[in-house]
């Protein structure tokens, strides 16, 4: 029996294998510091767990509506100008909700456009979706508004935006958001925008949302996460805010795919949007401290752009990598003899790059890099 052509051409996430990795390594007595972790490293909190065991005794376990509780969508829509809450869907993660996005946009072979170095699963999900993915190139790491209109074609579905961005922390500028927007809007396509890491951003930058910019909301589709603002990572609770045309769509699809977000986690979400964002500010400050102590750790090593936002560094790593050796083989090299986990930049597309984590303790992050520079 043969499995599908489709699923044979998907790639699984290196991300999720090297954390499986990690943790079989620490099962064998393995001291592993990990630069891998996609994840902050704060507790959730304790407001958080406690309306999630309340909602729990209160036998909140029944389904649900399928677009999510009705309170929290009104919630969540209020962060969006002119938006209600039928703009608003819950989804298992930011993860599903980007699947669910280009099942409903894509027809096959349609192309998605995808500046790198990106997030492991945005071409393996074009692809499942049978779309193409189409790659084009950053400078440092920044938008080449350029670049991507000359990957227009008439096959063109969709441009893809994730600032702040997962590998580099690049935060990218309003201007160049703008001028994404009127390539969208000149060749009549949707821009998907990834803010995950929305509440993330360094050195008084600002974040501008793709939502934000002017005349294109109907054509923009963003989606955001309690994971890492909150630190609710194992709660699996994402949104899509878009349309209400788009966002009937991904819920009839939702509908067949796993029904409602887990009810008891959404009173969780709703709780952590009425903290005081005062945790959050904490949160911020002690990663942009962290960001700058491995900035200094990482370029003594190798060239990396400072990131704005996120919490990864991704150096170039070319000047230490070893006669035909990849980065990919320069990680696996790292976990062998520095007891170190980073994850290969061919992972996100980019080769002769590492990603490495800063969202660890300042002991790990000294440790780290002391082991690191032993083994190159």
């Amino acid at each position: 029996m043969k499995l599908s052509n489709k699923i044979q051409s998907i790639k699984g996430s290196q991300t999720v294998s090297f954390t499986s990795l990690i943790a079989r390594l620490r099962r064998d007595g393995k001291r592993i510091i990990d630069f891998a972790v996609g994840e902050p490293q704060f507790d959730t909190p304790s407001e958080i767990i406690e309306s999630t065991k309340k909602a729990l005794a209160e036998k909140n376990t029944r389904y649900g509506p399928i677009g999510g509780l009705p309170q929290l969508q009104a919630r969540l829509a209020a962060q969006f100008s002119g938006y209600d809450a039928d703009n608003i869907l819950i989804s298992n993660g930011s993860k599903q909700a980007l699947f669910m996005i280009f099942q409903v946009i894509c027809d096959p072979l349609n192309e998605v456009i995808i500046p790198t170095p990106f997030w492991v699963s945005f071409a393996e999900q074009v692809k499942m979706a049978g779309g193409r993915p189409i790659f084009v190139p950053t400078k440092d790491h920044q938008l080449d508004c350029e670049e991507i209109e000359r990957a227009i074609t008439h096959k063109t579905k969709a441009i893809l935006i994730n600032s702040p961005n997962n590998p580099t922390g690049a935060v990218y500028s309003a201007l160049d958001l703008k001028k994404v927007a009127g390539l969208a809007m000149d060749h009549d396509l949707f821009i998907v925008a990834d803010e995950a890491y929305d509440a993330f951003v360094y050195d008084d930058i600002t974040h501008c949302s793709m939502h934000d910019i002017e005349n294109i909301s109907n054509q923009t589709i963003v989606t955001r996460s309690f994971s890492k603002n909150y630190s609710m990572t194992g709660f699996r609770v994402g949104y899509v805010a878009a349309s209400k045309t788009i966002i009937a769509a991904i819920s009839k699809l939702q509908s067949h795919l796993s029904g409602n977000v887990c009810t008891f986690a959404q009173y969780g979400a709703l709780t952590a949007l009425s903290l005081d964002e005062s945790f959050l500010s904490t949160w911020r400050s002690e990663l942009q401290r962290k960001r700058d102590i491995a900035h200094q750790y990482v370029t003594k090593l190798f060239g990396c752009v400072k990131p704005q936002g996120a919490f990864y560094l991704f150096p170039d790593v070319s000047t230490h990598l070893k006669d035909d050796e990849t980065s990919g083989r320069l990680a696996e090299r790292l976990l062998e003899k520095a007891n170190v986990a980073v994850v290969p930049g061919e992972a996100f597309g980019m080769a002769n790059h590492l990603r490495i984590s800063f969202a660890v303790s300042e002991e790990n992050l000294r440790r780290g890099f002391e082991q690191i520079s032993e083994v190159l």
